[in-house]
Protein backbone atom coordinates (compact mmCIF):
# COMPACT_ATOMS: atom_id res chain seq x y z
CA UNK A 1 0.00 0.00 0.00
CA UNK A 2 0.97 3.43 -0.50
CA UNK A 3 3.34 5.42 2.21
CA UNK A 4 3.26 8.95 2.77
CA UNK A 5 5.90 11.64 4.52
CA UNK A 6 3.72 13.21 7.32
CA UNK A 7 4.33 16.49 4.94
CA UNK A 8 2.37 15.06 2.44
CA UNK A 9 -0.61 13.86 4.60
CA UNK A 10 -1.05 17.21 5.98
CA UNK A 11 -0.86 18.35 2.72
CA UNK A 12 -3.91 15.98 1.66
CA UNK A 13 -5.63 16.98 5.24
CA UNK A 14 -5.26 20.87 4.34
CA UNK A 15 -6.64 19.95 0.59
CA UNK A 16 -9.35 17.72 1.88
CA UNK A 17 -10.84 20.82 4.75
CA UNK A 18 -10.23 23.64 1.72
CA UNK A 19 -12.50 21.51 -0.36
CA UNK A 20 -15.08 20.75 2.21
CA UNK A 21 -16.32 24.45 1.76
CA UNK A 22 -17.29 23.53 -1.59
CA UNK A 23 -20.37 21.47 -1.42
CA UNK A 24 -21.93 19.45 -4.37
CA UNK A 25 -24.11 22.05 -5.30
CA UNK A 26 -21.56 24.44 -5.81
CA UNK A 27 -20.15 22.11 -8.43
CA UNK A 28 -23.49 21.17 -10.15
CA UNK A 29 -24.39 24.94 -10.54
CA UNK A 30 -20.68 25.29 -12.30
CA UNK A 31 -21.37 22.57 -14.53
CA UNK A 32 -25.00 23.31 -15.07
CA UNK A 33 -23.84 27.03 -16.30
CA UNK A 34 -21.28 26.38 -17.66
CA UNK A 35 -19.38 29.02 -15.09
CA UNK A 36 -15.11 29.18 -13.66
CA UNK A 37 -14.85 28.49 -10.27
CA UNK A 38 -12.54 31.07 -9.81
CA UNK A 39 -13.45 31.45 -6.09
CA UNK A 40 -12.21 28.12 -5.71
CA UNK A 41 -8.98 28.59 -7.43
CA UNK A 42 -9.09 32.39 -5.71
CA UNK A 43 -8.84 30.18 -2.28
CA UNK A 44 -6.33 27.94 -3.93
CA UNK A 45 -4.18 30.62 -4.33
CA UNK A 46 -4.64 32.31 -1.00
CA UNK A 47 -3.12 29.19 0.40
CA UNK A 48 -0.48 28.98 -1.53
CA UNK A 49 -1.29 25.85 -3.45
CA UNK A 50 -1.16 27.49 -6.72
CA UNK A 51 2.67 28.13 -6.53
CA UNK A 52 3.47 24.39 -5.72
CA UNK A 53 5.71 23.65 -7.90
CA UNK A 54 7.23 26.93 -8.21
CA UNK A 55 10.86 27.16 -6.10
CA UNK A 56 11.16 28.29 -2.64
CA UNK A 57 13.10 31.27 -4.15
CA UNK A 58 10.55 32.58 -6.16
CA UNK A 59 7.71 32.42 -3.13
CA UNK A 60 6.15 28.78 -4.14
CA UNK A 61 6.40 25.92 -1.67
CA UNK A 62 9.38 24.27 -3.88
CA UNK A 63 7.11 20.29 -3.81
CA UNK A 64 7.64 18.43 -6.91
CA UNK A 65 5.00 16.29 -9.15
CA UNK A 66 3.95 13.54 -6.20
CA UNK A 67 2.70 16.67 -4.52
CA UNK A 68 1.19 18.35 -6.93
CA UNK A 69 -0.54 14.62 -7.42
CA UNK A 70 -1.66 14.63 -4.28
CA UNK A 71 -3.25 17.80 -4.20
CA UNK A 72 -5.38 17.01 -7.99
CA UNK A 73 -6.46 14.00 -6.73
CA UNK A 74 -7.80 14.66 -3.32
CA UNK A 75 -9.61 18.25 -5.52
CA UNK A 76 -11.41 15.41 -7.71
CA UNK A 77 -11.91 13.40 -4.70
CA UNK A 78 -14.03 15.86 -2.90
CA UNK A 79 -16.84 15.89 -5.53
CA UNK A 80 -15.44 18.65 -7.83
CA UNK A 81 -14.51 16.13 -10.08
CA UNK A 82 -12.95 17.52 -13.57
CA UNK A 83 -13.95 20.79 -13.06
CA UNK A 84 -12.75 21.18 -9.61
CA UNK A 85 -8.96 19.53 -10.61
CA UNK A 86 -8.90 21.48 -13.84
CA UNK A 87 -9.83 24.81 -13.06
CA UNK A 88 -6.15 24.45 -11.23
CA UNK A 89 -4.63 21.90 -12.99
CA UNK A 90 -2.46 24.48 -14.94
CA UNK A 91 -1.06 25.59 -12.57
CA UNK A 92 0.66 22.52 -11.61
CA UNK A 93 2.60 22.25 -14.78
CA UNK A 94 2.26 24.95 -17.20
CA UNK A 95 5.16 27.28 -15.01
CA UNK A 96 7.26 24.08 -15.56
CA UNK A 97 8.80 25.84 -18.55
CA UNK A 98 9.87 28.92 -16.90
CA UNK A 99 11.00 27.14 -14.16
CA UNK A 100 13.58 24.78 -16.66
CA UNK A 101 14.30 26.94 -19.53
CA UNK A 102 13.37 30.80 -18.86
CA UNK A 103 15.82 33.15 -17.83
CA UNK A 104 16.50 34.47 -14.59
CA UNK A 105 15.14 37.58 -15.16
CA UNK A 106 11.78 35.95 -16.56
CA UNK A 107 11.90 33.88 -13.15
CA UNK A 108 12.05 36.76 -11.14
CA UNK A 109 9.69 38.84 -12.80
CA UNK A 110 7.13 35.95 -13.36
CA UNK A 111 6.93 33.33 -11.00
CA UNK A 112 6.59 35.11 -7.77
CA UNK A 113 3.06 36.62 -8.55
CA UNK A 114 1.60 33.47 -10.22
CA UNK A 115 3.14 31.94 -7.09
CA UNK A 116 0.89 33.63 -4.96
CA UNK A 117 -2.15 33.60 -7.01
CA UNK A 118 -2.09 37.24 -7.86
CA UNK A 119 -1.52 36.25 -11.58
CA UNK A 120 -2.65 33.35 -13.21
CA UNK A 121 -0.38 30.94 -16.12
CA UNK A 122 -2.81 28.51 -16.69
CA UNK A 123 -3.30 28.51 -20.59
CA UNK A 124 -1.02 26.71 -23.00
CA UNK A 125 -1.22 26.77 -26.50
CA UNK A 126 0.12 24.12 -28.26
CA UNK A 127 -2.49 22.06 -30.45
CA UNK A 128 -3.57 22.98 -33.76
CA UNK A 129 -6.75 22.25 -35.82
CA UNK A 130 -5.07 20.50 -38.62
CA UNK A 131 -1.99 18.79 -36.71
CA UNK A 132 -3.65 17.34 -33.81
CA UNK A 133 -1.22 14.78 -32.40
CA UNK A 134 1.24 15.32 -34.22
CA UNK A 135 2.95 18.37 -32.87
CA UNK A 136 5.72 18.94 -34.96
CA UNK A 137 2.66 19.73 -37.48
CA UNK A 138 1.97 23.11 -36.84
CA UNK A 139 2.10 25.81 -39.01
CA UNK A 140 1.89 28.58 -35.97
CA UNK A 141 4.74 30.77 -37.16
CA UNK A 142 6.77 33.59 -35.37
CA UNK A 143 9.47 35.49 -37.10
CA UNK A 144 12.15 37.38 -35.18
CA UNK A 145 11.88 41.25 -36.18
CA UNK A 146 14.14 43.73 -34.38
CA UNK A 147 13.43 43.46 -30.75
CA UNK A 148 10.40 40.96 -31.24
CA UNK A 149 8.94 38.25 -32.42
CA UNK A 150 5.50 38.23 -34.90
CA UNK A 151 3.00 35.62 -34.18
CA UNK A 152 0.36 34.68 -37.20
CA UNK A 153 -1.66 31.44 -36.46
CA UNK A 154 -4.45 29.24 -35.05
CA UNK A 155 -4.52 27.00 -31.65
CA UNK A 156 -7.48 24.92 -30.48
CA UNK A 157 -8.22 23.17 -27.57
CA UNK A 158 -6.39 26.40 -24.82
CA UNK A 159 -8.06 25.70 -21.72
CA UNK A 160 -8.84 28.47 -19.09
CA UNK A 161 -7.51 30.96 -21.41
CA UNK A 162 -10.25 33.77 -19.76
CA UNK A 163 -8.44 32.73 -16.47
CA UNK A 164 -5.16 33.04 -17.54
CA UNK A 165 -3.03 36.69 -17.30
CA UNK A 166 -0.04 34.48 -19.30
CA UNK A 167 0.08 31.53 -21.94
CA UNK A 168 3.00 29.27 -22.76
CA UNK A 169 2.72 29.34 -26.80
CA UNK A 170 4.25 26.75 -28.83
CA UNK A 171 5.04 28.44 -32.99
CA UNK A 172 7.25 27.37 -35.70
CA UNK A 173 10.35 30.06 -35.67
CA UNK A 174 11.65 27.72 -38.53
CA UNK A 175 9.19 26.23 -41.01
CA UNK A 176 8.66 21.97 -40.99
CA UNK A 177 10.26 22.12 -44.62
CA UNK A 178 13.32 23.91 -43.60
CA UNK A 179 14.75 21.81 -40.43
CA UNK A 180 16.22 18.89 -40.97
CA UNK A 181 14.51 17.19 -38.18
CA UNK A 182 10.55 17.87 -38.01
CA UNK A 183 11.47 18.05 -34.02
CA UNK A 184 13.50 21.25 -34.62
CA UNK A 185 12.32 24.80 -35.78
CA UNK A 186 9.57 25.23 -32.88
CA UNK A 187 10.05 27.37 -29.90
CA UNK A 188 8.27 28.26 -26.66
CA UNK A 189 7.34 31.89 -25.60
CA UNK A 190 5.49 33.34 -22.95
CA UNK A 191 2.52 35.92 -24.08
CA UNK A 192 0.95 38.18 -21.14
CA UNK A 193 -2.76 38.00 -22.46
CA UNK A 194 -3.47 40.89 -20.79
CA UNK A 195 -1.47 43.62 -22.67
CA UNK A 196 -3.19 45.90 -25.10
CA UNK A 197 -1.31 45.00 -27.95
CA UNK A 198 -2.16 41.06 -27.28
CA UNK A 199 -5.68 41.71 -27.09
CA UNK A 200 -5.91 43.42 -30.10
CA UNK A 201 -3.81 40.73 -31.61
CA UNK A 202 -5.87 37.48 -30.33
CA UNK A 203 -9.18 36.24 -30.78
CA UNK A 204 -10.89 33.35 -29.54
CA UNK A 205 -14.14 31.60 -29.76
CA UNK A 206 -15.07 29.45 -27.03
CA UNK A 207 -15.41 25.81 -27.74
CA UNK A 208 -19.05 24.60 -26.68
CA UNK A 209 -19.14 20.84 -24.69
CA UNK A 210 -20.94 18.89 -22.25
CA UNK A 211 -17.97 17.46 -20.02
CA UNK A 212 -15.98 19.45 -17.63
CA UNK A 213 -18.16 22.65 -18.69
CA UNK A 214 -17.40 24.88 -16.09
CA UNK A 215 -13.62 25.17 -17.66
CA UNK A 216 -13.96 26.59 -21.11
CA UNK A 217 -11.64 25.74 -24.07
CA UNK A 218 -10.85 28.24 -27.05
CA UNK A 219 -10.42 28.10 -30.47
CA UNK A 220 -7.75 30.74 -30.83
CA UNK A 221 -6.65 33.35 -33.62
CA UNK A 222 -3.33 34.87 -33.44
CA UNK A 223 -2.78 38.13 -36.03
CA UNK A 224 0.42 39.57 -35.76
CA UNK A 225 1.05 38.98 -31.95
CA UNK A 226 4.16 41.08 -31.34
CA UNK A 227 5.66 39.14 -28.48
CA UNK A 228 8.69 40.54 -27.00
CA UNK A 229 12.06 38.75 -27.45
CA UNK A 230 13.02 38.37 -24.09
CA UNK A 231 9.94 36.47 -23.83
CA UNK A 232 11.65 33.60 -25.72
CA UNK A 233 11.59 30.68 -23.02
CA UNK A 234 14.93 28.81 -23.38
CA UNK A 235 16.79 28.59 -26.24
CA UNK A 236 14.94 29.00 -30.26
CA UNK A 237 14.00 26.09 -32.10
CA UNK A 238 14.48 23.36 -28.99
CA UNK A 239 10.76 24.56 -28.02
CA UNK A 240 9.28 20.84 -29.17
CA UNK A 241 11.98 19.02 -26.82
CA UNK A 242 11.37 21.42 -24.01
CA UNK A 243 7.29 20.41 -24.71
CA UNK A 244 8.02 16.96 -24.32
CA UNK A 245 10.26 16.86 -21.50
CA UNK A 246 6.80 18.57 -19.62
CA UNK A 247 4.49 16.05 -20.74
CA UNK A 248 5.34 13.07 -19.02
CA UNK A 249 4.67 15.30 -15.67
CA UNK A 250 1.59 16.04 -17.01
CA UNK A 251 0.50 12.36 -17.51
CA UNK A 252 1.16 11.72 -14.07
CA UNK A 253 -0.75 14.35 -12.76
CA UNK A 254 -3.59 13.22 -14.93
CA UNK A 255 -3.72 9.81 -13.91
CA UNK A 256 -3.83 11.14 -9.87
CA UNK A 257 -7.05 13.13 -11.55
CA UNK A 258 -8.57 9.92 -12.92
CA UNK A 259 -7.60 8.28 -9.63
CA UNK A 260 -9.69 10.88 -7.78
CA UNK A 261 -12.65 10.28 -9.90
CA UNK A 262 -12.43 6.90 -9.41
CA UNK A 263 -12.30 6.73 -5.94
CA UNK A 264 -15.43 9.26 -5.46
CA UNK A 265 -17.34 7.35 -7.77
CA UNK A 266 -16.85 4.34 -5.56
CA UNK A 267 -17.84 6.31 -2.57
CA UNK A 268 -21.09 8.01 -3.75
CA UNK A 269 -21.80 4.12 -5.31
CA UNK A 270 -21.21 2.61 -1.79
CA UNK A 271 -22.97 4.94 0.05
CA UNK A 272 -26.46 4.75 -2.38
CA UNK A 273 -25.91 0.71 -1.90
CA UNK A 274 -25.80 1.03 1.95
CA UNK A 275 -28.75 3.67 1.89
CA UNK A 276 -31.07 2.07 -0.57
CA UNK A 277 -33.52 -0.61 -0.11
CA UNK A 278 -35.18 -2.65 -2.72
CA UNK A 279 -37.36 -5.89 -1.60
CA UNK A 280 -36.57 -4.88 1.92
CA UNK A 281 -32.98 -5.15 1.79
CA UNK A 282 -29.92 -2.83 0.85
CA UNK A 283 -28.91 -3.14 -2.25
CA UNK A 284 -25.36 -3.41 -1.86
CA UNK A 285 -26.41 -6.90 0.08
CA UNK A 286 -26.67 -8.29 -3.90
CA UNK A 287 -23.60 -9.56 -5.32
CA UNK A 288 -24.85 -8.12 -8.74
CA UNK A 289 -24.35 -4.51 -6.91
CA UNK A 290 -21.51 -5.54 -4.63
CA UNK A 291 -18.84 -7.33 -6.79
CA UNK A 292 -18.52 -4.23 -9.70
CA UNK A 293 -17.90 -2.01 -7.16
CA UNK A 294 -15.13 -4.49 -4.97
CA UNK A 295 -13.58 -4.81 -8.61
CA UNK A 296 -13.67 -1.21 -9.40
CA UNK A 297 -12.21 -0.57 -5.71
CA UNK A 298 -9.21 -3.23 -6.99
CA UNK A 299 -8.39 -1.75 -9.82
CA UNK A 300 -8.73 2.15 -8.67
CA UNK A 301 -6.38 0.39 -5.97
CA UNK A 302 -3.92 -0.75 -8.30
CA UNK A 303 -3.75 2.69 -10.66
CA UNK A 304 -3.52 4.32 -7.62
CA UNK A 305 -0.43 2.37 -6.26
CA UNK A 306 1.08 3.00 -10.04
CA UNK A 307 0.35 6.62 -10.62
CA UNK A 308 2.50 6.94 -7.14
CA UNK A 309 5.27 4.96 -8.18
CA UNK A 310 5.42 7.44 -11.57
CA UNK A 311 5.55 10.48 -9.11
CA UNK A 312 8.38 9.03 -7.30
CA UNK A 313 10.28 8.50 -9.72
CA UNK A 314 9.76 12.33 -11.32
CA UNK A 315 10.55 13.37 -7.91
CA UNK A 316 13.75 11.45 -8.00
CA UNK A 317 14.75 12.30 -11.37
CA UNK A 318 14.66 8.54 -12.81
CA UNK A 319 13.43 7.70 -16.21
CA UNK A 320 9.48 8.47 -16.24
CA UNK A 321 8.18 7.45 -19.26
CA UNK A 322 7.22 3.96 -19.05
CA UNK A 323 5.70 4.58 -15.65
CA UNK A 324 3.72 7.67 -16.98
CA UNK A 325 1.79 6.12 -19.81
CA UNK A 326 0.66 2.78 -17.66
CA UNK A 327 -0.73 5.02 -14.87
CA UNK A 328 -1.99 7.15 -17.66
CA UNK A 329 -3.59 4.37 -19.18
CA UNK A 330 -4.19 2.42 -15.79
CA UNK A 331 -6.01 4.60 -14.01
CA UNK A 332 -8.14 6.16 -16.58
CA UNK A 333 -9.35 3.14 -17.41
CA UNK A 334 -10.06 2.67 -13.28
CA UNK A 335 -12.20 5.51 -13.38
CA UNK A 336 -14.42 4.55 -16.45
CA UNK A 337 -14.99 1.27 -14.96
CA UNK A 338 -15.59 2.53 -11.51
CA UNK A 339 -17.83 5.54 -12.95
CA UNK A 340 -19.79 3.06 -14.98
CA UNK A 341 -20.68 1.00 -11.85
CA UNK A 342 -22.07 4.12 -10.12
CA UNK A 343 -24.20 4.64 -12.72
CA UNK A 344 -25.43 1.46 -12.54
CA UNK A 345 -25.66 1.24 -8.81
CA UNK A 346 -27.76 4.35 -8.92
CA UNK A 347 -30.16 2.66 -11.58
CA UNK A 348 -32.88 5.48 -12.98
CA UNK A 349 -31.00 7.65 -10.40
CA UNK A 350 -27.65 7.12 -12.29
CA UNK A 351 -28.58 9.62 -15.06
CA UNK A 352 -29.67 12.42 -12.44
CA UNK A 353 -27.83 15.18 -11.88
CA UNK A 354 -28.72 15.66 -8.16
CA UNK A 355 -26.30 12.33 -7.37
CA UNK A 356 -23.67 13.67 -8.91
CA UNK A 357 -22.29 10.09 -11.04
CA UNK A 358 -23.32 10.95 -14.06
CA UNK A 359 -21.12 13.98 -14.24
CA UNK A 360 -18.03 11.32 -13.14
CA UNK A 361 -19.47 8.89 -15.91
CA UNK A 362 -18.69 11.95 -18.61
CA UNK A 363 -15.51 12.70 -17.24
CA UNK A 364 -14.35 9.47 -17.12
CA UNK A 365 -15.16 9.22 -20.83
CA UNK A 366 -13.07 12.36 -21.23
CA UNK A 367 -10.14 11.15 -19.81
CA UNK A 368 -9.54 8.43 -22.72
CA UNK A 369 -9.48 11.49 -25.30
CA UNK A 370 -7.04 14.39 -23.41
CA UNK A 371 -4.62 15.46 -23.19
CA UNK A 372 -3.29 12.34 -24.90
CA UNK A 373 -5.64 9.20 -26.43
CA UNK A 374 -5.63 5.90 -25.16
CA UNK A 375 -3.93 5.21 -29.08
CA UNK A 376 -1.29 7.17 -28.75
CA UNK A 377 -0.27 6.01 -25.18
CA UNK A 378 -0.27 2.55 -26.72
CA UNK A 379 1.85 3.35 -29.60
CA UNK A 380 4.15 5.05 -26.85
CA UNK A 381 4.77 1.44 -25.04
CA UNK A 382 4.19 -0.52 -28.03
CA UNK A 383 7.47 1.42 -29.80
CA UNK A 384 10.07 2.67 -26.45
CA UNK A 385 8.87 -0.38 -23.93
CA UNK A 386 8.27 -3.58 -26.20
CA UNK A 387 10.57 -2.38 -29.02
CA UNK A 388 8.40 -3.22 -31.57
CA UNK A 389 7.74 -1.09 -34.93
CA UNK A 390 6.52 2.43 -35.35
CA UNK A 391 3.38 1.92 -35.75
CA UNK A 392 2.46 5.52 -37.17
Amino acid sequence: MLEFTEEQRLIRSEIENLCADFEDEYWREKDRNAEYPMDFVQTLGDHGWLGTVIPEEYGGAGLDTLEASIILEEIVASGAGFNGSMACHGAMFIPRSLINYGSEEMKEEYLPKVASGEELMQCFALTEPNAGFDSTAITTRAEKEGDHYVINGQKTWCSRLHASDYMVLVARTTPKEEVDKKTDGMSLFLVDINDAKAQDAIDADEIEKNIRAAVPSYEVWFEDLEVPAENLIGEEGRGFHQVMDGLNEERVVIAAEAVGLARVAIDRAVQYATEREVFDRQIGSNQAIQHPLAEAYARMTSARNITYQAARAFKEGRDVGEAANVSAYMAREAASEATDAAVQTHGGYGVATEYDVERFYREARMAHIAPVSDEMILNYLGEHVLDLPRSY
